[in-house]
């Protein structure tokens, strides 16, 4: 099935990823409609809990997000995040700079994952990404992003693959503030451990594992 939606998800909760019953979850989450695979989220120094998702349709996406999501933060009494992306703007960005959601050859699994969002309402078709990967790729330990673009909302985002914990961080913390001061805008980041969530991840067919 072709992928038409991202879904990033974060619960506002501090679990060490062994403690997540994600093999349970796991099996609920795969008879959710439309949906293809996630990759797990686990929050370096603050052991929140997410996950990027591809759906095969918007719908999917967003029931997801307004029916199954808020129910299981629910049983976990805590509040919690959602934003649903649309793929069709940004498919050849990703593929431009090997996301493996893209086609995206796999050559070396990542160590640390960064979620990022720009506080903008910008169509994605306005986005320099010809000018912005290049500048991208130069950031150490960078394997990969995602772009993301937000569904009616025009955001700009993306899930980055980085070699380590250190690089992920030194690029959330040092480049991309630049790249959002460049913009003029607020901006959201996150810096998360690939490794503990390896397991969970590729039992929901995430791509970015070899």
């Amino acid at each position: 099935m072709e992928r038409k939606a991202f879904v990033y998800t974060e619960l506002q909760a501090s679990v060490p990823f062994s403690d997540v019953p994600w093999g349970d979850l796991n099996k609920a989450i795969a008879a959710e409609t439309g949906f293809l695979d996630k990759t797990w989220l686990s929050g370096v120094n603050t052991h929140s809990v997410g996950g990027l998702y591809s759906f095969d349709s918007i719908e999917g996406a967003l029931h997801y997000c307004t029916h199954f999501f808020p129910a299981l933060a629910r049983d976990f009494g805590v509040a919690q995040t959602t934003r649903v992306f649309d793929t069709s703007a940004t498919a050849e960005a990703s593929a431009d700079i090997a996301s493996p959601h893209f086609g995206g050859k796999v050559e070396q699994e990542p160590g640390a994952f960064v979620y990022t969002e720009i506080q903008v309402s910008l169509p994605f078709g306005k986005v320099p990404w010809r000018e912005q990967n290049p500048l991208l790729r130069e950031n150490a330990g960078l394997i990969s992003k995602t772009w993301l673009s937000g569904h009616g909302t025009d955001s700009v985002g993306g899930l980055y693959a980085f070699d380590t914990q250190e690089n992920a961080t030194a690029f959330a913390i040092d480049a991309f503030p630049k790249i959002a001061a460049d913009m003029n805008a607020a901006f959201y980041t996150r810096v998360f451990d690939a490794r503990v969530a390896e397991a969970a991840s590729r039992g929901l067919n995430s791509p970015y594992y070899l």
